[in-house]
């Protein structure tokens, strides 16, 4: 609406903030998706929505971090990896269709071979996640 109205009366600041709050939109989506898990883990490794199927045998440690940002915490999990993404990966996802290209992903590759996950945006408490995750390592990589 505010991109119909900036047209008709000429404005261009009304169009930009309709760009602006759509591609804020966009970017968001995935996190407003339902029925598609974004993290999780199964028998043959931990996998998220755009990375792909981390091996077990592969990571060396998971850890739950407290991120302080702007006097707020939130948590990250940091799975650790022994061997480079490209070689620890069963499943590549990273190769997404075009129109997923500007959508936010729910992990970022960090130096030293280490994926962080934010986990405020899920619906789980983060220590959850966390207790799980490790329980499904321990009894996968026995």
């Amino acid at each position: 609406m505010l991109a119909t109205i900036g047209f008709a009366i000429d404005n261009i600041l009304l169009v930009a903030l309709s760009l602006f709050a759509f591609g804020f939109a966009y970017y968001n989506f995935p996190l407003l998706e339902t029925g598609k898990p974004r993290i999780g883990a199964g028998q043959y490794g931990i996998f998220a929505e755009g990375l792909g199927i981390v091996a077990w045998g592969s990571i060396k440690e998971i850890e739950l971090a407290p991120v302080e940002v702007r006097g707020s915490t939130s948590n990250e999990l940091r799975i650790m990896l022994e061997d480079p993404l490209d070689r620890a990966l069963i499943a590549d996802w990273r190769k997404r269709p075009f129109y997923r290209f500007l959508m936010r992903l729910p992990w970022i590759s960090a130096p030293n071979n280490v994926i962080r996950i934010p986990l405020d945006v899920f619906d789980r408490p983060a220590d959850e996640i966390m207790r799980t995750f490790n329980r499904m390592l321990t009894f996968f990589r026995r």
